[in-house]
């Protein structure tokens, strides 16, 4: 039996691992189109971006691991065309590998503004662990002006690296608050006001026009002013890399779609991670996540699934940030958290707090500021599906985890 994996990232390394540690001792190959084994990403945009963590809190597995596990792992290598009825992937130098079953871990791509200028170079984007080694370059000096168009989580997380780092930061967003598309306004607004004391110029509800410069971007044209850029960093979201999938005519929107096992609509076809647009049926309905804990939960579900167990996808998605003195921790089901109450437990104004969405007397998100020792609890309370009573719930002297069964 031969096993497939396309991608070089967190879903594909952790779907490899799982198959080894569930005892598959038959063939598996990864193809990974970047130079590097198989990595995470959240490091590149914090620690490692900043020179506080090495290439060991990113890279999953020394490339000696894969020979010791009998994993053919094939690096610089692009899978350009999938044939489902022939069981049979193409690659760009022309090679051609069977399989009985194969995963698609393409991840996600940067997405760019249509703008004049968006071109040139010192444009950047922030994905691969080569644009961070890039990006760091500049910025662990200080003394630069970067301009950031966007202020998702790339965006402010890259921002308060380089404030950190010594840098002059200006943070470009077209709506009215930061993350709001994430967090709310009112929990975006948080975010915004840390980065304002923490000196980062933050404009919102303006329009980026184009971007100036003839041999390198020197700036960038804002309503009409142009603020000067040495390096300016595209951070507008990411679309999902579905494009050898829809060559191959697998179902897609917003993504690959998937049944909860991870399966696609081709018989023997899997898909996980940013790529990955999976049924969930604790909410039932399709949901994808671009998440560090969606790629490490989904590929190894998608690897047991592969095996032939039955298994299904049902984690709650979760997801971290570190900005300046401010940690957070995310769960919950962001298509339920876009219309819930939002109940805050503990010192906004401080940045300690328990945020949660409440939905019908039932909580479906939850995201702890500075607190810790919570999530565990706040991922219990969310899957309990149990009514709260939001007075308790927004009162720090009743434990948390007393709400459980209330």
């Amino acid at each position: 039996m031969h096993i497939v994996i396309i991608g070089g990232g967190l879903a594909a390394g952790t779907a490899a691992k799982t198959l080894r540690d569930e005892g598959y001792d038959g063939d598996v190959t990864i193809i990974a189109d970047e130079v590097h084994p198989p990595y995470q990403r959240p490091p590149l945009s914090k620690g490692y971006l900043a020179g506080k963590e090495g290439s060991d809190k990113v890279i999953l597995r020394p490339r000696e691991w894969y020979v010791d596990h009998g994993i053919d792992l094939r690096t610089s290598t692009e899978a350009v065309g999938l044939d489902p009825a022939d069981h049979a992937v193409t690659l760009a130098d022309g090679g051609l590998l069977r399989y009985d079953s194969v995963l698609l871990a393409t991840g996600s791509s940067p997405r760019s503004l249509p703008i004049a200028g968006a071109e040139l170079p010192g444009v950047r984007t922030l994905r691969r662990l080569d644009d961070s080694d890039e990006l760091a370059a500049q910025l662990r000096e200080g003394g630069k002006r970067l301009v950031i168009i966007g202020s998702g989580w790339i965006g402010m997380e890259v921002g308060a690296t380089a404030r950190e780092l010594g840098n002059d930061v200006t943070v470009l967003e077209r709506d009215p608050v930061p993350l709001a598309a994430a967090v709310g306004a009112e929990m975006g607004e948080v975010f915004r006001a840390l980065h304002v004391e923490k000196g980062v110029d933050l404009r919102t509800s303006v329009s980026v026009e184009r971007i100036t410069g003839k041999a390198s971007a020197d700036g960038v044209v804002v309503d009409g002013e142009t603020v000067p850029a040495d390096i300016v960093l595209m951070g507008v979201g990411a679309a999902p890399n579905t494009a050898l999938a829809e060559r191959a005519g697998l179902r897609i929107d917003n993504g690959i779609l998937t049944d909860s096992a991870l399966r696609t609509s081709a018989p023997d076809v899997y898909a996980a991670g940013d790529v990955a647009n999976a049924y969930h049926p604790v909410i039932q309905r399709h949901l994808r996540s671009e998440h560090w804990a969606n790629a490490l939960h989904a590929g190894r579900v998608a690897a047991r699934a592969m095996l032939g167990q039955r298994v299904s996808f049902t984690d709650i998605p979760y997801f971290y940030t570190d900005q300046f003195d401010l940690g957070m921790e995310l769960s919950g089901y962001a298509p339920l958290m876009a219309d819930a109450d939002l109940i805050v437990r503990g010192d906004r104004d401080a940045r300690e707090f328990v945020a949660f969405w409440v939905d019908g007397g039932r909580i479906v998100g939850g995201m702890n500021v500075n607190v810790w020792d919570v999530n565990k609890t706040v991922q219990a309370l969310i899957r309990s599906g149990s009514l709260v009573d939001v007075d308790d719930l927004r009162d720090p002297s009743i434990p948390l985890a007393g709400l459980l069964g209330a």
